[in-house]
Order: structure tokens, then sequence, then C-alpha cells
């Protein structure tokens, strides 16, 4: 599949207030047609050359405004999500100070599953990340492909310092979720859940969930569209052996 179908496919399926915050990848490729042009006159390519830098900074300038603020907004869900567990634990929990067992396990339910929601986003905001530095790596290489101009490996280096690039916070959060979901819930209700969040993709269509398969598919997809590993790789997807992983990779697809 062609990058340009990758990243409409992606937008469609990410939740609806990204969507305008991803590459603007047609607007650069349609620069880099006029650029390249022998038909355009030199002033022409001139403007549009100036537009096209201007144009991925701004780029960069939304990226990194957005990543930074959902990963702030990560970290204040995360801790909310680790106090209501506690709090539900202190309160219906068997050594609580109102011990229901139906009530615990009514409790632990919504919990998890609105911990599984965030873990989700999460899981596209890395791939956020992931799809946009590649949407800039391959339009900087067709720039510099049809105007014999090196333009990709400055810019690219410049990239690699951005916020919106740098991860390691976000997978870390990803990973501490997935460890809460797995240790911290009784195993039933954890089948429940799981069971209950397939038939969701499957029925659905729809959702943080079904966007979440997609997500982690198409970060599996970008890191093999190479059989090299090159300077402007992404290194290899390494998902961490999770119970939710793998649900995900497990529950299909459904096409809508």
């Amino acid at each position: 599949m062609k990058f340009g179908k990758r990243l409409k496919q992606q937008i469609e399926e990410t939740l609806p207030a990204w969507r305008d915050k991803f590459l603007s990848y047609k607007e650069l490729k349609k620069l880099v047609r006029l650029i390249s042009s022998t038909e355009s006159p030199e002033y022409a390519k001139q403007d549009a050359e100036a537009e096209f830098v201007y144009l991925l900074n701004i780029e960069i300038d939304k990226f990194n405004a957005f990543f930074l603020e959902q990963e702030e907004d990560f970290i204040i869900r995360h801790k909310e999500l680790q106090q209501r567990i506690k709090r539900v634990i202190n309160t219906w929990g068997p050594n609580g100070t109102k011990p229901s067992e139906a009530e615990y396990k009514d409790e632990l339910a919504r919990v998890r599953r609105d911990m599984v929601d965030f873990h989700g986003e999460m899981v596209l905001l890395v791939n956020y990340s992931n799809i946009n530095y590649t949407g800039l790596a391959k339009i900087l290489k067709k720039y510099d492909k049809r105007t014999g101009r090196l333009l990709r490996l400055p810019f690219i280096q410049k990239v690699l310092q951005q916020p919106f690039f740098v991860t390691d916070l976000v997978s870390r959060l990803v990973k501490e979720c997935e460890n809460t979901i797995d240790e911290a819930f009784p195993v039933e209700v954890e089948e429940g859940i799981v069971k209950e969040q397939r038939e969701a993709i499957t029925v659905a269509g729809t959702g943080i969930f079904r966007n979440t398969v997609a997500a982690l598919l198409s970060m599996q997809e970008i890191r093999r569209g190479s059989s090299t590993y090159g300077h402007f790789s992404l290194p290899p997807l390494d998902l961490p052996d999770s119970d939710l992983i793998h649900s995900f990779q497990l529950s299909p697809i459904p096409t809508v």
C-alpha cells in the first residue's frame, strides 16, 4: 500500500478529534511536483520551495503541540486511574470499609474498562508519532530525488530531536498500564471484559479498540516496509508480552 493511502486510512480510523493533527502529505506532495516540474517558471518553483520548507516547519510545530498536550493529559489520567483502583480496593474489597463482592467486581470492571480505553489512546499516540515521522521521511526523500538537492538528512536530524518523535514516556506509561491490567484485576473480571471488548470490535466496528488494533498493525507494517534497516528507518516494533496486547492481536478488524 502506498503511503498516501495508508495515511488516509489511518486518519479515517483514528479518533475524530485527532484527524486534523496529521501530516498534510497531499499538500506537500503537490509542492514537490510543482518544484520539480519542467513546465513551471523559475519564480513559481522558488515560491513553491519556500512554501514547502515553511509548511514542513509548521507541521512539526503542529505535531509537537498536539503530542505534548496528549502526553500531559496521559500523565494525569494514569495517576487518576491508579488512585481509583486503590479506592475500589479500600472501599469494597475484602478488607475494605464497605466489603461487597458485587460492588467490588462492578467497580473493578469499570476501572479496567477505562484503563483499557486509556491504553488504546496511548498506543494511538505512539502510532501518531510513527506515521508522521514516516510521512516526513518519505516526502523529503521524494523531494531529494526529484530536485537533486539534499534536504532530507539535515531535516530528519532536526526531527529526531523533536518532542513528538520522543515516545519514551508514553511507551513507559503503556507498559505500566499493561502491567496493572495483567496484575491488578481478578481473572474472571478480566476475561469478561476482554470478551466484551472483542465483541464490541466485531459488532460495532468502531471505537478505541478497533482503532488500536489498526494502529498496532500499521506500526508493524511500517517497520516491515523495508527489507533493510537504514538511517531513516524506525526500529522494529517490540510489543510487550501482555495479555492485553494478545487480545488486540487476536481480535479481527471488521470491514466497515
